[in-house]
């Protein structure tokens, strides 16, 4: 199998130089990570002729070994100097070292891609989606809210959920909107909409920072009397936080943020979703959406697969 691999890569290589006569380079391996090794080695190294099989074990181990951690994908060269300093300066070094003990001190995404230098598939195969330019989290509430307390909660749980969206893709954001309304179909005097956009003193994906904007800016759009139906949090103005330059002179981050937010989603990942949450959003709200007729998670959830009779 093996070779039968190779001599698809060199097939690739033949047909793309015949019909656009472009020089191109093809790696193979278990996992996404591990061919994009592959095809950066067959870049370095004149002797593969542009085709590298890592398909083999051994190969895997002896190119990791050679393999600077700054050329594994997705690590980058901000990235590369911090592993560095930890004694991490090969994809070997990385690959051997404590996955989950990478996700804790770096991200959830440099996690997976250790493990995928492991050979363990984490990855889809398919073209990487571009990250998102904006994240909404909004939904309509189970019943009509008049408090300002519970709008904040609901504003610190929808706000929660996007900046998960938010440090999944690897990203950062620089402006916040919050914005509430009534129902549409209330009549025209009990009708109300309104919206405040928020700038953050400088990019973040920490959820209490996003929370402090987030209830700034409900502060100033609640309007009392009002039978809420709707509150929607938008977080604009994205950036991936890799290569991002920071000003000197805006404040600075909180210590340690990017290894408490990895731990909160490793947590929340492993014991479910709201496990380790900020003390604002309660365990039972009364305003959350009504799931009684919620549809089975046929796809999603082993639980929940449908019964063959």
């Amino acid at each position: 199998m093996p070779g039968d691999l190779e001599q698809l890569g060199r097939d690739i290589q033949a047909r793309v130089r015949q019909w656009v006569n472009i020089p191109v380079g093809v790696g193979i391996g278990p996992t996404k990570t591990l061919a994009k090794l592959a095809q950066w080695a067959g870049k370095n190294w004149p002797a593969t002729g542009g085709v590298v099989n890592l398909m083999d074990p051994q190969r895997q181990q002896k190119l990791l070994k050679l393999a600077p951690v700054g050329e594994v994908w997705g690590v980058g060269r901000k990235l590369s100097s911090q592993l560095e300093t930890l004694g991490i300066k090969t994809a070997f070094d990385l690959a051997s070292a404590d996955p989950r003990h990478i996700g804790r001190m770096f991200s959830k995404v440099l996690e997976r891609t250790a493990r995928e230098l492991r050979g363990e598939q984490w990855l889809k195969m398919h073209d990487d989606p571009d990250p998102k330019k904006e994240i909404v989290s909004s939904k309509m509430f189970g019943r009509r809210v008049y408090l300002l307390e519970e709008l904040r909660q609901a504003a610190a749980a929808y706000t929660t959920r996007a900046a998960e969206k938010l440090r999944e893709q690897g990203s950062v954001c620089s402006e916040l909107v919050v914005s509430v309304q009534t129902s549409q179909f209330a009549d025209p005097a009990d009708r109300y909409w309104n919206g405040a956009r928020m700038l953050l003193p400088t990019p973040t994906a920490d959820t209490r920072d996003l929370i402090q904007a987030a209830n700034q800016g409900l502060h100033g759009i609640y309007r009392a009397g009002f039978a809420y139906s709707k509150c929607t949090i938008q977080l604009c103005r994205l950036s991936q936080l890799e290569g991002l330059t920071h000003d000197m002179f805006a404040p600075q981050p909180r210590r340690n943020v990017d290894r408490l937010m990895a731990t909160m989603d490793l947590v929340n990942e492993r014991f479910g979703r709201g496990a380790l949450r900020v003390a604002s959003i309660p365990v039972e709200a009364g305003w959350a959406m009504r799931r009684e007729m919620l549809s089975p998670s046929y796809t999603t959830s082993w639980r929940e697969l449908p019964r063959a009779r």
